[in-house]
């Protein structure tokens, strides 16, 4: 069978798409916004000396400050970038560099639940020189507030932070965490990739510094991610690409039209769906777990339920060994992770999910559910069935 034949087939059965934590489809109010801008509008908005470039840069403009209003920024503070992880790159080696060269600040604290690429961008400041602490967090998964206070110091330049987290979706206490690290003149930093469109994000109200998100996962294209860089009192950044001097000298390169309009119309979009977003997702997971309850399979909910992503439930079934329950779920069409999709390949335990203390092994028996704007209760009666499935087995 040819090999675009057999793709096209799998995804077909595919059915059931519980994954919106790892990416999300592109809406079709996002693709119509992009689609004149690949061919018949197209322009470098950096060309200003014609009409095309002027209209892309005007454009470019529109799309920032859509994007800065819906944060509670303003325009000049939203960089563009490839996406979170770019944007973390940037914030945590900018930051701390910056503030190495020019205020002698070598400390950069992050916490053990982190995204890989922010944990991975700490790691490469070891090498550097850096005094790099890493935090723990609570069994559910916050932040320990009373090893931060313990790990600042006046030298300290960065504290990186997740929002919400992106396998248990817990919501961090984010001003507890900026009040904190700015009695030590420490900058914060946030990756919101889960955060940004599901939960109302205000910079000004967090007192952050630094904060990322990324398009793809609320409905906008793969690609395209942004950095606030606060403005006032004023966050200086070394700069990872050199070049053209694009984006403030943050980040040089041509800005590719089509995604940014594509990311602001994402955004926008997220603002209006929000609410309702937030109440379908809370009435599926809520009539998951009621559903579960009520069968013979043991299982236990994985981070804290009351500051919680509405679209999340993270899920450890002690009866169900890691491969029946994934051999249950493709058989029964059902598109689902244990953890981030940026580590799916590493058969090794959920980092966040041993940092918050779950048995290593536990932590491979785990679902993370992710619901989004296409999710129905017949996701959820597929899943119930497919669980049933894999428990009657005998793990």
């Amino acid at each position: 069978m040819p090999v675009m034949r057999l793709q096209s087939d799998l995804l077909t059965l595919m059915q059931h798409y519980l994954d919106h934590h790892a990416t999300t489809p592109l809406a079709s109010a996002v693709e119509h916004a992009m689609a004149p801008l690949w061919r018949e509008a197209f322009g470098n908005p950096a060309s200003v000396e014609h009409a095309r470039g002027l209209a892309a840069a005007d454009r470019i403009d529109q799309a920032r400050t859509d994007i800065a209003r819906a944060l509670g920024a303003e325009a000049r503070e939203i960089v563009f970038t490839s996406g979170a992880t770019e944007a973390n790159n940037m914030a945590v080696l900018g930051a701390a560099r910056f503030r190495k060269k020019h205020e002698n600040r070598d400390g950069v604290v992050v916490f053990a639940a982190e995204h890989s690429c922010v944990l991975g961008a700490a790691k490469a400041l070891v090498d550097e020189g850096f005094r790099v602490t890493v935090l723990p967090i609570t069994p559910q998964g916050f932040a320990d507030l009373d090893a931060l206070e313990a790990a600042l110091d006046e030298r300290v330049a960065l504290v990186s932070l997740m929002l919400a987290n992106n396998e248990v979706g817990t919501i961090q206490p984010m001003q507890q965490v900026t009040t904190l690290a700015h009695r030590f003149g420490a900058w914060v930093h946030s990756d919101a990739a889960q955060a940004v469109g599901k939960i109302p994000v205000d910079v000004r109200a967090l007192d952050l510094d630094l904060l990322s998100f990324s398009g793809h996962k609320i409905y906008g294209p793969m690609g395209v991610g942004a950095l606030f860089v606060r403005r006032r009192p004023r966050v200086r950044l070394e700069p990872l690409v050199h070049g053209g001097g694009q984006e403030r000298g943050f980040r040089a390169g041509t800005l590719p039209l089509p995604l940014i309009v594509g990311l602001a119309e994402a955004v926008t979009l997220a603002q209006t769906h929000m609410q309702s977003d937030a109440d379908k997702h809370v009435a599926l997971r809520d009539a998951l777990l009621e559903a579960l309850a009520e069968t013979t399979i043991p299982f236990s909910v994985n981070g804290s339920m009351e500051h919680r992503l509405p679209g999340n439930i993270n899920l450890s079934f002690p009866e169900i060994a890691r491969e029946p329950l994934f051999a249950s779920l493709a058989d029964a069409g059902i598109a689902l992770s244990s953890g981030s999709a940026c580590s799916s390949h590493d058969v090794a335990p959920s980092h966040v999910l041993t940092a918050m203390g779950i048995n290593p092994l536990l932590a491979q028996q785990t679902l993370r559910v992710g619901f989004g704007r296409s999710s129905t209760l017949a996701d959820v009666h597929a899943l119930l069935a497919a669980l049933d499935t894999a428990h009657r087995k005998g793990g």
